[in-house]
């Protein structure tokens, strides 16, 4: 049975045009012939991400949502450039192909790259698809050592040094994100105050030896191989990829690792099948990590909430332009409720800690 990730049509609104795509793609990489079709990957809540079809080849495009600012243009060229880097030295990054910033092409920037077919999880696994314990054990464990893989990618020999400035990116990282949910609180969310003040209270210093990291390196970011769906073949969208603080990465990462013991309404947010009999647990996760990468980790505390408080914010942002009408998306609408259900998730576990 086929279980690998396939797109669909694309949405209203989100249509690209077709003659003068194909054009730019002909011109712009060598061997393309064919009809040009293009589908939608319809996952995903940040930069749009379609599959070209010319001929026989697939390829994969990237661009900043409809009515995105200039700001997010830069980040379609900051993820074409760590795929440059990256791709090779690291051999799950998907090999970019052009970048261009000519609007009349499509009015923003984009890029487009190689198509790694596989297998995405999600929530719900595809159907077809099952693990044994020990199987999803194993698969969690891969997981974990790609990520300490690519934090031990020495980025200054890659040309990533001044990519990002890991000196105070802690402090940067913790008061930048504490602006961005203050900007996009809605009247119907809960004030996180409590959490972004334990933050601040809380910051360790960075970490001495600074990495490249993803920034959301989680199970639907990355590509299974469908011979077997045991091993990482592909990591996928880099657009948050900066230099930084690699447990904060990890962090970020197990914010989004629900388990099978937390509580029902944490398990009704969670988006991702790590609540599956034998996944590890995060403590289990952390663990190995610090085996992997030879250091010791006494706390973690901080980089985990820190993780659950980022997801917070990036909901919190998409559901701002749901409630303010500049999107008619019907998936941003419940946003909100998992916003409130990691503000008291979160709120619960601090004074239980205290």
């Amino acid at each position: 049975m086929d279980v690998t990730d396939k797109p669909t049509q694309i949405r209203q609104g989100e249509e690209l045009d077709l003659k003068t795509v194909e054009a730019f793609l002909k011109d712009s990489i060598p061997g393309l012939a064919g009809e040009l079709v293009v589908e939608q990957f319809p996952s995903g809540f940040s930069n749009l991400t379609y599959l070209i079809r010319v001929g026989s080849t697939d390829l994969v495009l990237r661009r900043p949502p409809f009515g995105r600012k200039a700001k997010t243009a830069h980040d379609m060229g900051r993820e074409y450039r760590i795929l440059s880097a990256l791709n090779p030295v690291f051999p799950y990054c998907p090999k970019p192909l052009v970048y261009t910033e000519d609007a009349a092409v499509m009015g923003c920037p984009f890029y487009v790259m190689e198509r790694i077919p596989g297998i995405i999880l999600r929530k719900k696994l595809p159907k077809g698809l099952e693990y044994t314990p020990d199987q999803m054990r194993t698969l969690c464990g891969n997981l974990l050592d790609v990520h300490v893989q690519l934090h031990s990618i020495d980025y200054k020999a890659i040309g990533l040094d001044g990519f990002g400035k890991p000196e105070g990116y802690v402090k940067r990282q913790v008061e930048g994100w504490t602006e961005r949910y203050r900007a996009a609180r809605t009247p119907d969310a809960p004030t996180c105050e409590g959490i972004m003040q334990w933050l601040h209270d809380h910051m360790p210093p960075d970490f001495a030896r600074p990495a490249v990291i993803h920034n959301d390196y989680k199970f639907d970011n990355v590509v299974l191989n469908p011979d077997n769906p045991l091993e990482i073949i592909g990591v996928l969208d880099w657009e948050m990829a900066t230099i930084g603080d690699p447990l904060m990465d990890l962090g970020s990462s197990l914010g989004y690792w629900v388990q099978a013991d937390d509580p029902p309404e944490v398990q009704l947010a969670g988006m991702l099948p790590t609540n599956l009999p034998g996944a590890l647990t995060r403590a289990e996760m952390v663990e190995r990590y610090a085996d992997k990468a030879g250091i010791t980790i006494d706390n973690f505390d901080f980089y985990y909430y820190f993780g659950i408080f980022r997801i917070a914010v990036i909901m919190q942002q998409i559901y701002y332009r749901s409630y303010h009408g500049q999107t008619s998306d019907p998936r941003f609408k419940v946003l909100i409720f998992a916003v409130h259900i990691i503000n008291d998730e979160v709120t619960k576990r601090l004074k239980s800690n205290a």
